[in-house]
């Protein structure tokens, strides 16, 4: 099919029900090869969903999925070849070693004794796992885990790679490594498709980006053009001595045409079309006993985009993603 040349993936229509639940509800988007393209939503919005749709791991009720040009829509496990999966928890082997699960993965497909040593081989030491390669994967730590489960799923050198919340619930360093390598492979051809809650990995590795609220595609776009959306709208973020939980109400009629939005670590945004005089604001929390220890301009944010968008607030979205749940 011509038109889809350059499409690494399209979704056409897509819904999913699970006894009379519409747990995704028409979605249609297409990935272009080269691209890094982020899944965004709160818990329970069909992120996971979707994307086991897409991996063949669910079938979908309605709809169509193409992969390269051509129709898988009844034997997703037809792609496979072209596709490396990376679920959020870890489906390797804790008994084998970090060497002896790589192998096995590329023995599943179909790689030659040959092939898939000397590809583990270059694997783990790309990943800086060559000190653990002969450890028990029980014995790995969270990030270490992650990191090998990235490399199974590319052993094969997949065009398309699909991940399922990257870097959720390792440490900072390793996030940081995983995103580099991610954008490395993308760098080098492969297609990624990734879901996350972390609106700041999407904004720094994703190229364009689909926000799905109950089922639903409510945007898809470009990070550039998503924040354009708010550039608009002048932020402060202020610092203060204390809690300000009962004074909102007086603030919000004190500045009518200010939104006001508690935000991590006690601070407060102010929201306003134009620019915002601080003196007034300063006066008015001194007035109440209140001390601003910091003011400060901020650049719209693809959070801001996404509170805008969904009405969810990014500190709720990550506890309720600690909790667990589905997506």
């Amino acid at each position: 099919m011509d038109e889809n040349r350059h499409v690494a993936i399209e979704a056409q229509d897509l819904t999913k029900r699970y006894d009379g639940l519409l747990a995704v509800d028409g979605v249609s988007f297409e990935v272009h090869e080269g691209e890094v393209f982020g899944f965004l939503g709160p818990n329970g919005a069909g992120k996971t969903t979707t994307i086991n749709l897409l991996t063949g791991l669910a079938r979908p009720s309605t709809g169509a999925i193409r992969f390269l040009g051509q129709d898988y829509t009844r034997d997703v496990k037809g792609a496979q070849h072209l596709m490396g999966i990376v679920p959020d928890e870890s489906n390797l082997y804790p008994e084998l070693d970090g060497f002896e699960n790589l192998c096995f993965c590329g023995a599943l497909y179909g790689m030659s004794r040959r092939d898939r040593e000397g590809r583990a081989r270059e694997l783990i030491g790309k990943f800086g796992l060559a000190d653990a390669a002969r450890r028990k994967f029980a014995a790995y730590s969270k990030g270490m885990k992650r990191k090998l489960t990235i490399a199974a799923g590319i052993i094969h050198r997949p065009r398309i790679l699909f991940l399922d919340e990257p870097t959720t619930g390792i440490d900072v360093a390793s996030a940081r490594q995983i995103r580099q390598l991610l954008a490395d492979l993308n760098r080098s051809g492969t297609t990624v498709f990734l879901t996350t809650h972390y609106i700041e990995e999407a904004e720094r590795l994703c190229h364009r980006i689909a926000i799905i609220v109950e089922g639903r595609l409510v945007r898809v776009d470009t990070v550039a053009n998503l924040v354009q959306d708010v550039q608009g709208r002048h932020i402060v973020q202020l610092a203060l001595s204390r809690d300000i939980g009962e004074l909102l109400d007086p603030l919000r009629q004190a500045f009518p045409g200010v939104e006001f939005e508690r935000v991590a670590g006690g601070a407060l945004r102010a929201v306003t079309a134009q620019p915002l005089p601080l003196a007034p604001l300063v006066r008015f929390f001194e007035d109440h006993g209140v001390e601003v220890t910091e003011a400060k301009a901020i650049r719209p944010s693809l959070e801001d985009v996404f509170v805008r968008i969904t009405g969810i607030e990014l500190e709720r979205m990550k506890k309720e993603k600690e909790k667990g749940g589905g997506a």
